[in-house]
């Protein structure tokens, strides 16, 4: 194990952390790995640790495409590291407590434990269904999450953090979110009454005045910011946001009278507060990880994806948490922005919320895997549009990949099924300097799409996948091996064996880098070039491995990697 909790002297013996140092286009990818450095050590044997969270999904409703989003980043970033040998931890999961749930579970006329129990479920079966690989899906109404949110709390009195405090200022339940004057406007309601509400969120808050407890969440400006100037939250133009917040710390209210709030994790020690629904929240990612007690996985996490509704929570108060605890903070926190449908927000009112199971049985998974992938960027919120979806599928995967797959595997062009090598001499007379160029940069491609990939900058990934996979489609295009595919002659033979070998090992190395993406499709693909699972690698994906004295023969035909999807009219 990488890691173990000890006990260390701060004042008094406390158990704590100990941490371990563990060791677009297609001209544009071409750049990027010409000019960029070759720092990554891809052939190195040594399992890394690599450490990647999505939010827990809080269970007042059903989930939606924000959810699905989240979770397909996180997935692929779980998958691309297993890429590159990283030994993984994954976690997902529910967030089960709260004023909000409280008041779903008694408007359905649920218990509050039955209510969330069943919308969980439903998360689950989502993720499940979208294959989401997730190594520990968390509830907050689990005991170790109890346990490990009591230890925090007594950890944080000890150390002075916590004082018993009145709040008295803007509350907005649907945000579960404390809120300063500068944050509220005035708005109009349906019936003609002036209400406040989040300037963030546009929903309603009230004037909130109680005796609770307090965090001292002002003591830890310069800690923050000296975290921030580590480029930690991702994209940049998201810490700007972050910066006015650190520089805005007032002290926070954790805790909840009972009275109101009974869904929750009693204050220990005094049975009239329940503790905020965010800092038990938060807590997970430390309780996935056996904190306090015998560790499974190293801390801290490497990265922890996040839609910009909750940066606040992770950019501010986690670390803030972290600090206070004496604990390391996250490395990355990777921040992306919101799903629109034909450019309006999603609304049960307007009735435009899409269902991503509903799409799953429709479509499949791995369609809106990659469209969601394809299509998102994470500094600019996104516009789902089901037809331009379906239209994005059909010409990147069905044409493009699945369409050059079949020319160079069918019995007419390729008899002998086989994964042919390339003929030296055929090679330099009968392609052109430029096609040689581009063909013999496709091992740059791995750096490539390396370099997007870690920074979760997928779309790009994928675009500088689907480049390559145009280009071999013109190179086919251009060569025209069908003119010659029934010729005896031992050159023309060998002018198709090289044209194929062009197009198959392009849709290898594409293949191999798509698995984090559409890991189904990819893995079908794979499989019908004969390649064994265990070079599937990012490593394998840089080298020529099927350029051997032999040809390898071509695994089984299962049909097409997709069949083309019928366009909505709509």
């Amino acid at each position: 194990m990488h890691l173990r909790f000890i006990t260390t002297c701060f004042g008094c013996c406390q158990t704590r952390l100990s941490f371990l140092n563990i060791q677009r286009p297609l001209l544009e990818a071409v750049q990027v790995a010409s000019t960029g450095s070759r720092q990554l050590c891809l052939s190195s044997v040594e399992r890394k640790p690599f450490f990647v969270t999505t939010p827990i999904y809080y269970v007042n409703a059903a989930p939606h495409m924000g959810h699905l989003y989240s979770s397909v980043i996180a997935d692929a970033t779980a998958r691309y590291q297993r890429l590159k040998g990283a030994d993984v931890m994954f976690s997902t999961g529910t967030d089960e407590h709260g004023l909000k749930i409280q008041q779903a579970a008694t408007q359905t006329k649920t218990s509050p434990d039955l209510f969330v129990s069943k919308v969980s479920q439903s998360f689950k079966t989502m993720f499940d269904g979208y294959h989401i690989g997730y190594t520990d899906y968390i509830r907050t109404t689990e005991e170790r999450h109890h346990r490990t949110v009591t230890h925090v709390w007594n950890e944080l009195v000890r150390r002075g953090h916590i004082y018993k405090g009145d709040y008295e200022g803007w509350y907005c339940v649907s945000d579960e979110a404390f809120l300063g004057a500068d944050d509220v406007v005035d708005r109009t309601d349906k019936h003609g009454n002036t209400i406040k509400v989040s300037v963030e969120s546009g929903h309603q808050v009230t004037w909130m005045k109680e005796d609770n407890y307090m965090f001292s969440l002002s003591r830890f400006k310069d800690q923050l910011h000296a975290w921030l100037d580590k480029d930690v939250i991702q994209p940049q133009m998201f810490d700007s946001n972050v910066r006015r917040w650190v520089d805005d710390l007032r002290d926070l209210s954790v805790s909840r009278s009972k009275s109101r709030l009974t869904w929750g994790i009693p204050v220990p020690g005094d049975n009239t507060q329940t503790i905020y629904v965010w800092l038990d929240a938060l807590l997970n990612y430390l309780t996935v990880t056996g904190y306090p007690d015998t560790a499974v996985f190293p801390w801290p996490p490497d990265v922890q994806v996040i839609g910009k509704d909750i940066l606040k929570f992770h950019a501010v108060y986690w670390p803030a948490f972290l600090t206070a605890l004496g604990l390391e903070l996250p490395k990355k926190i990777f921040c992306h922005s919101h799903w629109m449908v034909d450019g309006v927000k999603m609304s049960k009112s307007l009735g435009n919320v899409v269902d991503p199971m509903a799409l799953k049985d429709k479509y499949s998974a791995e369609v809106l895997r990659y469209y969601l992938l394809r299509e998102g960027v994470p500094q600019n919120d996104g516009n789902f549009n089901e037809k331009v979806a379906i239209e994005y599928v059909n010409s990147d995967v069905v044409n493009t990949m699945g369409n050059l797959l079949s020319r160079c595997t069918g019995t007419s062009l390729n008899p002998d099924q086989i994964f042919p090598r390339r003929n030296t001499d055929v090679y330099q007379s009968r392609f052109n300097t430029a096609e040689r160029e581009t063909f013999e940069n496709l091992e740059m491609l791995t750096e490539t799409v390396d370099n997007y990939y870690k920074e979760l900058n997928f779309y790009k990934g994928i675009e500088s996948v689907m480049s390559y996979l145009r280009w071999a489609n013109s190179v086919v295009t251009v060569h025209e091996p069908w003119k010659l595919a029934k010729s005896q002659e031992e050159g023309d033979k060998a002018y198709v064996k090289t044209v194929i070998h062009i197009a198959l090992e392009t849709l290898r190395v594409g293949g191999i880098l798509l698995q984090p993406v559409i890991p189904d499709i990819a893995a079908r693909l794979l499989n019908r070039l004969g390649i064994p699972a265990e070079l599937r690698t990012l490593e394998h994906a840089k080298k020529p491995y099927l350029n051997s004295p032999e040809h390898f023969p071509l695994g089984p035909n299962e049909g097409a990697l997709l069949r083309r999807l019928n366009v909505p009219t709509k």
